[in-house]
């Protein structure tokens, strides 16, 4: 609108004809360890179950949780080839022993195509549908009680948050999130409650002023 009126009619107007409107900032929705664990307790599809613990434990994307290839565990290095992400980028998150233990669980219980998806559809040669998954997720946590909107990138908020809780680097994060700026990664540290009730405050920092000796003098007096 603004190319139209300045450059094609040439309409000498200044900047203050052409006000933007400010986007309102909310902060993302997290879910506290103790929700986390009831949230996976009412999760009944073991194939659901793999996948959501897949988002929360390594912080991917709905669409890169429902791409995994069985491929892409790396057991040996314990990590996850994410292939093509956001931005068609690749990158390696995280794989926990723990993650490991639940994936091995379910392929040993489903048997996927080795050379095809982790969480493969009903439909030849596809992967889970993200709809299908965001639904389960709403779902479990209906069933849990709670109250909060939960989505999958829910759970990859809480990754974030839970790590910068207890004490990684901003920089790791950023790194096993995918996001291409510092900021983006940053914004964790305004939503846990943890991290600003344990920032020491510059006031408990100042040293309490040594009086001068005329006052010490007189006080002994």
């Amino acid at each position: 609108m603004k190319f139209l009126y300045l450059t094609t009619p040439e309409i000498p107007w200044t900047d203050e004809y052409f006000p933007r409107v400010r986007r309102a900032h909310k902060l993302p929705v997290v879910l506290s360890q103790e929700e986390v664990l009831a949230f996976f307790d009412y999760i009944p599809s073991l194939k659901y179950r793999a996948a959501l613990m897949t988002s929360y434990g390594a912080g991917l994307r709905v669409s890169e949780t429902v791409a995994v290839k069985v491929s892409n565990i790396d057991s040996q290095r314990m990590l996850l080839r994410i292939e093509q992400g956001k931005g068609k980028k690749d990158r390696y998150a995280m794989l926990s022993p723990r993650l490991l233990q639940v994936l091995r669980r379910y392929y040993r219980a489903v048997r996927p195509d080795p050379k095809r998806y982790l969480f493969p559809s009903w439909r030849k040669d596809q992967h889970m549908c993200a709809g299908s998954l965001q639904q389960a997720c709403r779902e479990a946590a209906l069933r849990a009680g709670i109250a909060k909107r939960v989505t999958v990138h829910t759970l990859r908020h809480s990754f974030a948050t839970h790590l910068l809780e207890n004490g990684t680097d901003t920089r790791i994060i950023q790194v096993l999130l995918g996001h291409s700026r510092i900021e983006t990664t940053a914004r964790y540290a305004s939503v846990s409650p943890r991290v600003v009730a344990a920032t020491v405050s510059p006031l408990d920092k100042l040293e309490q002023p040594t009086p001068p000796a005329s006052s010490r003098k007189r006080g002994r007096k």
